[in-house]
């Protein structure tokens, strides 16, 4: 049956043509179609002649070069100031104004004289490619799965209470900056459903104090560790908790960190699917056994930050994402679908585009992929402006849009709110969506105990419970709708101390994961661990020099918004995804009350730049310790002609000059060097690491608050150097091959980036290609010896090509009445105050109820979707879960001193494999990482280390069958050691 339209025709269809993909999905063949698609174009672009692609690319590449300059000069300014809101930073991942006014008028400058002779406006009325995302509707109802099914029960008595308008509180922010979180809901209090508070980030909380700068998701990746993933999560939830926090935005799965230089890729924990989803699940566990609601994010194939977002680099579209259905499965999806088997209560999509359709409108994606396939039982919610549509998005799975406000920053005009009333009043919205929506919100919170009044103290005025931080100011009296008209004040900022006291102190914990996130990779003759009393020979007091601004503290770690430049010893990176740092110890200062002062004397040097006239001073130095950073970060703010995303993967601030200028004066270049980086991810190492007296170079990654007692820690062998690369580090950026590399200039008004290289990403393509790296990914030093044994295969289960049929479903999602109310409930009250800017449910007339033709995406239907035989259970098909092999070798301690060594566990495919379904051939990497698992040994002290493998670790994800097949032909062979490089034993099956 045709349903009329929630949005007058003129106004929809504007947002049909410039907006969304999502509403031009096609009826292409399930997946296939996402390299090798149909190319057809929209109506309008093929009734307009596209200018040629070289020519738009040269004009790009003149333009942001000169903007470049322009932007340099903004950023030399360092203005932190509050802005007209007195918010403490811009608002999550939006542009600046100076970036904004500098690029979108030379963009639309330059596209308007390029473009003039076949209609300058095409720029405006391009659309996205269609057909490269098939098409799936409708969108499943959550509440059918076990876990979560009191949760559902309990979920739909409340949704039965709450009005049409609640509804919409419940899956509609309320504006950026109108309340005190960077994200809120409005309460349903007819309902006795609270307003919920959500708050970055994955470091640690963002916008606020008394709380954890933790490590970087980047060093808790090079920990290896499990058990620190887990209780860095339940410390952070924690956190959380105690600020009133509802829902907590991480971790952070994607970018999985396909590009190196990807400016976010150290909110996550590496390159590796498996490694980046053991991380995230146990983090994820951490976070809810908190009682805190996680969110996994970015979803999906987010991996730059240039051209991530509509308008922030001057193009009225994001980019576009475009991955084949394997590769998808295989490398980006693998962790979210570990992150929903732990029951992750909510997911974030991304600002991109997915096979050009925009990931919070792409129905495949969350529809047929997360909520069907995964079994995901949670609430999707946006990235703060992800949202480009209105009834298309929400039919294609989103359930809650952030931050409220619709297409522009702070504008109050939401495409949900008074619009999804309207939408759902004339029936243009199923009601059956609207009230699943409501119903994944709400089931999400019961999930987490969150009713539970006594540990959730209902929010003021009923309560004191609710967040008490403000994101927009740091006085204690402040206003409670800092973005709007209201100045009404109260006590927004309660200075909780939420970092734990005594021994339960939170920075216990950060100072281990960063010290065993910390990586030796060198270490000839044996320099570290440095000794704290040494004397010279003759007795006189042994001389170290300390160099490099990244030693010292600089004007203080929060000198700039969200950490947004690189000054003083690096310990986060930048944008959403940090946090205000309580302190910041200092390299330097943990070295000088370190070292003992009777014995050693320290001379250091803050600086890069090694003047002259200090030559002497370096000559007397017995060692020297040179500091060295690399920085980037989220694409709405940008540092010294960085924007965001790295121009290289060099040492930052004249670094590599650093190294060279110590290592040739230390000593007069006999004394050892021992080299410190503190970096995003992978840095260059070549202009000195085979230098002779540069002795030891020490990984350090991004530390969080304890970064120079962490460091220490390593430096003096208090703790064995643990930490294991969770990148490969190559000799060049050209090493990480083609789709190792940043697009830095768009091909196109909407920007294409193909991810060619499929399954071979950092070390599988390093791998594939026999390329050396620098060091391997899992590679890393320790302070005693191990040695691998005794490897054995048990085999648990035989080999059978597909997991067993889908389970039938056991429980059944919630029933409502589907009739539309009478649109009058829906009306704004009679006296009521409406805040400037911010988004209500309600609507002001009648007379805004329309009606018309709605323009539906190609291929929306109410019937019923097929569903996928690789679901069924929360992470997928259960039997994927089943062991079918158990792997076991033992390791021993052969050194002198207790250590940690990480247990690698790889496999490789059998060769010559072909897809039942199309008869392809199907290639795989050298070997893919599979397991591991941290050991503590004392000397001398053997261990069996065992693992399982599971159907899914030995599958491969079949486009034509649209499943997971285990190859039966055939030999794996399964590989363990010490890094993906260093494997002594292996054996087939």
């Amino acid at each position: 049956m045709a349903r009329t339209s929630g949005l007058s025709p003129t106004r929809e269809g504007l947002l049909h043509d410039r907006w969304t993909s999502s509403q031009r999905q096609s009826h292409d063949e399930p997946h296939r179609a996402s390299i090798d698609s149909d190319k057809r174009m929209d109506e309008f672009e093929m009734h307009h002649t596209r200018p040629e692609q070289g020519v738009f690319e040269k004009w790009a590449q003149r333009w942001f070069g000169r903007y470049r300059a322009s932007e340099q000069a903004y950023d030399d300014r360092k203005d932190t100031g509050r802005g007209t809101l007195n918010r403490k930073q811009k608002p999550r991942g939006c542009c600046s104004r100076y970036r904004l006014c500098f690029i979108t008028f030379g963009v639309l400058l330059g596209l308007f004289l390029i473009l003039s002779g076949s209609g300058a406006l095409w720029v405006y009325k391009q659309a996205p490619k269609d057909g490269q995302s098939p098409p799936w509707y409708p969108s499943p109802q959550g509440g059918t799965l076990k876990p979560w099914e009191e949760s559902y029960k309990k979920a739909a008595v409340m949704v039965k209470k709450m009005t049409l308008v609640e509804k919409v509180n419940v899956t509609t922010g309320t504006g950026w900056s109108q309340d005190l979180c960077v994200g809120n809901t409005a309460p349903a209090n007819g309902a006795g459903f609270p307003a919920l508070c959500l708050q970055d980030g994955p470091l640690g909380l963002r916008f606020n104090d008394h709380a954890t700068a933790f490590p970087a998701g980047v060093t808790v990746g090079a920990t290896w560790s499990k058990d620190l993933m887990y209780r860095k999560g339940k410390a952070h939830g924690m956190e959380a908790k105690g600020k009133g926090v509802n829902i907590l935005l991480g971790p952070n799965m994607g970018p999985l960190g396909r590009m190196p230089a990807g400016g976010r890729n150290w909110e996550g924990f590496g390159p590796d699917p498996v490694l980046q989803g053991v991380a995230a699940s146990e983090e994820i566990k951490g976070i809810q056994d908190a009682g805190v609601i996680a969110t996994a994010k970015h979803y999906i194939a987010n991996e730059q930050e240039h051209f991530r977002q509509s308008f922030e680099w001057g193009l009225p579209n994001a980019m576009s994402s475009n991955i084949d259905d394997r590769t998808l499965h295989e490398l980006y999806l693998w962790p979210f679908a570990d992150s929903v088997r732990v029951g992750v209560a909510s997911v974030m999509c991304s600002y991109n585009l997915v096979n050009n359709s925009y990931a919070c409108g792409n129905s495949k994606l969350m529809n047929g992929i997360l909520k069907d396939e995964l079994g995901f039982q949670g609430f999707v919610q946006t990235d703060w402006l992800a949202q480009r549509s209105g009834v298309a998005s929400a039919l294609a799975g989103l359930d809650m849009t952030m931050p409220g406000d619709g297409l522009i920053w702070e504008n109050g005009n939401s495409l949900w709110g008074p619009r999804l009333t309207e939408a759902a009043l004339n029936g243009s919205i199923p009601m059956e969506r609207l009230n699943d929506m409501a119903t994944r919100v709400v089931a999400a919170w019961y999930q987490l105990e969150q009713d539970n009044v006594t540990q959730w103290p209902a929010p003021p005025p009923e309560g004191k419970g609710g967040p008490n931080f403000s994101s927009f100011t740091d006085d204690k009296i402040g206003l409670i709708h800092p973005g709007s008209d209201d100045k009404t004040k109260a006590e927004v900022n309660k200075f909780i101390d939420v970092q734990g006291k005594g021994k339960d102190g939170h920075w216990h914990l950060a100072r281990q994961i960063a010290a065993e996130g910390t990586v030796l990779v060198k270490n000839d003759d044996a320099t570290l661990p440095l000794s704290k009393d040494k004397r010279r020979d003759d007795g006189s007091k042994y001389r170290v020099g300390i160099f490099g601004e990244d030693a010292g503290p600089g004007d203080g770690p929060n000198a700039c918004p969200d950490r947004s430049c690189n000054q003083g010893t690096l310990g986060s990176g930048w944008g959403s995804g940090a946090a205000e740092f309580p302190y910041l110890i200092t390299p330097l200062k943990a070295l000088n009350e370190t070292f003992d002062p009777d014995s050693v004397k320290i001379t250091s040097l803050l600086s890069n730049d090694i003047p002259v006239k200090t030559s002497s001073l370096l000559h007397d130095q017995d060692l020297c310790i040179a500091f060295i950073n690399s920085d980037s970060g989220e694409g709405f703010e940008s540092w010294n002609g960085i924007r965001a995303d790295r121009n290289d993967l060099y040492a930052q601030k004249g670094g590599d000059n650093l190294v060279q200028d110590v290592a040739r004066e230390c000593g007069k270049g006999k004394s050892s060097v021992v080299v410190v980086v503190h970096a995003v991810g992978p840095v260059v190492l070549e202009r000195w690491i085979d230098l002779p007296n540069v002795k030891a170079v020490v990984l350090a990654n991004l530390p969080g608050e304890e970064s120079g007692n962490a460091l220490a820690d390593v430096l003096f062998g208090d703790v064995d150097a643990s930490g294991r690369l969770p990148y490969t580090v190559g000799k060049s950026l050209d090493d990480y091959g083609p789709g190792g590399q940043i697009m830095y200039y768009p091909n196109g008004v909407v920007p294409q980036q193909t991810f060619k290289e499929r399954l071979y990403i950092d070390y599988r393509h390093f791998d594939t290609r026999a390329i050396t790296p620098r060091y391997e990914f899992g590679f890393g030093l320790s302070y005693t010896t191990w040695e691998f044994s005794n490897l054995t295969l048990t085999e648990k289960k035989a080999r059978s090509a597909l997991p067993a049929p889908r389970p039938d479903a056991t429980v059944k999602p919630p029933e409502y009445p589907t009739d539309i109310p009478d649109p009058s409930t829906a009306l704004f009250p009679p006296g009521f105050r409406k805040l400037r800017k911010r988004i209500y449910p309600y609507i002001s007339s009648l007379a805004d109820i329309r009606h018309g033709k709605y323009p539906y995406p190609r291929g929306y239907s109410e019937e019923p979707h097929a569903l996928s035989p690789a679901g069924g259970a929360q992470g997928g098909n259960p039997d994927l879960y089943t062991v079918h092999l158990s792997v076991s070798v033992t390791l021993k301690n052969t050194g002198s001193r207790k250590g940690k060594q990480v247990v690698q566990f790889y496999v490789s495919f059998p060769e010559n494999v072909v897809d039942a379904s199309t008869g392809d051939h199907v290639d795989f990497p050298v070997r893919q990482l599979r397991a591991f698992e941290k050991i503590e040994l004392d000397v001398g002290e053997s261990r069996s280390v065992e693992v399982a493998l599971t159907r899914r670790d030995l599958s491969y994800w079949s486009v034509g069958m649209q499943n997971w097949v285990m190859p039966t032909d055939g030999k794996f062979a399964v590989s363990v050691g010490a890094s993906s490089r260093d494997l002594p034993l292996s054996k087939q099956w």
